[in-house]
């Protein structure tokens, strides 16, 4: 089958309608009860929104309104959907909880807007594809159910009150639409040697993911926040050095360690198989007139060697290479 034809220019937006399908069963499970469900909702619904982009561009069959609708399934998703699931979950919301739900789905919308916006920016450095602005809609939507997990793995504690749980949803409604860079992994390549020990992981995950999804996907939400500094340490040092935004990671982690070794006074090391005193010899080689017969001046009458003393002279090498005269 042709990648023009209609069926694969379908797919795509098939699985993103079936991720908004996910983020609206979400509330639907939040209704009845069934807040475990409604958490796998929306995590199936992250799932499918990182699929669809891939596949379109895969099959060359991106278009306008699959980019349009998109951004909608996004918005009802990670937008509308968890701050509903938010507000049925606790008991007494109050209006605080209702301006606090507002506040996160009209966050998520402009977040999505701003998105759309970048896509056409054509003045935008080499290296800002390889970053987000903000946390995307995807993380920022589970990122809010996070205190509901907590309450469901380990039961009620101060992270499941009300107070905090609406603060932590506008603190996460900041970082949407915040400017702090944050990674992205569309560019993301791994080495071939590395495919292996990545396949490992990944069946090392899932297994522990079967036997404790919440757990996991509260580890995978933390690292996520704990990777924030990281990625906007990387954007500063790449906005400052220019010679590195076309060049693979490899040679850029070169670049980097360079330029520490000369800001701290650092000298690479020259030698790694010579040790000891071996080492300090070729670092540190004799003069070119060691070879030359050492003249000594006459001695005065009376010393040793005018006795012709063996002493003298014996003494005398030993300390020229290094001993020390035994006592009889």
């Amino acid at each position: 089958m042709s990648r023009t034809t209609p069926g694969v220019r379908l797919l795509p937006n098939a699985i993103t309608v079936l991720a908004l399908c996910a983020g609206l069963s979400a509330v639907q499970f939040a209704l009845s009860g069934q807040y475990g469900l409604a958490i796998g909702a929306i995590g199936l619904a992250a799932v499918l929104d990182s699929l669809d982009g891939r596949i379109a561009r895969l099959l060359d069959a991106t278009s306008k309104m699959g980019a349009e609708l998109d951004s909608l399934s996004d918005a009802i998703s990670f937008g509308v959907a968890p701050a509903l699931v938010l507000y049925v979950w606790l008991p007494e919301p109050g209006k605080f909880g209702w301006v606090a739900a507002l506040i996160f789905a009209v966050c998520m919308v402009l977040r999505l807007a701003r998105f759309n916006t970048l896509l056409d920016d054509d003045e935008q450095p080499p290296y800002a594809s390889e970053f987000f602005v903000g946390v995307p809609a995807p993380a920022g939507g589970l990122l809010a159910l996070l205190p509901m997990m907590a309450t469901i793995e380990f039961g009620q504690g101060w992270w499941s009150s009300e107070v905090l749980v609406w603060v932590w949803t506008v603190a996460i409604s900041a970082l949407c639409i915040s400017r702090i860079p944050t990674l992205s992994l569309k560019k993301l390549k791994v080495p071939a040697r590395a495919v292996a020990p990545l396949l490992v992981v990944v069946g090392l995950a899932a297994a522990a993911t079967i036997q404790y999804p919440v757990v996991v996907l509260m580890s995978v939400l933390l690292l996520y926040l704990a990777h924030v500094p990281y990625a906007a340490r990387r954007y500063q040092w790449l906005a400052k050095h220019p010679e590195a935004w076309d060049v693979p990671a490899k040679e850029r982690r070169a670049i980097r360690r360079n330029r520490t070794q000369r800001r701290l006074g650092l000298r690479k090391p020259q030698f790694h198989k010579v040790a000891g005193a071996a080492r300090r010899a070729v670092k540190r080689p004799r003069a070119s007139t060691a070879h030359v017969p050492r003249v000594y001046p006459p001695e005065p009458l009376g010393s040793p060697r005018s006795r012709g003393d063996e002493r003298g002279p014996r003494r005398r090498n030993w300390r020229r290479i290094g001993l020390r005269q035994g006592r009889d």
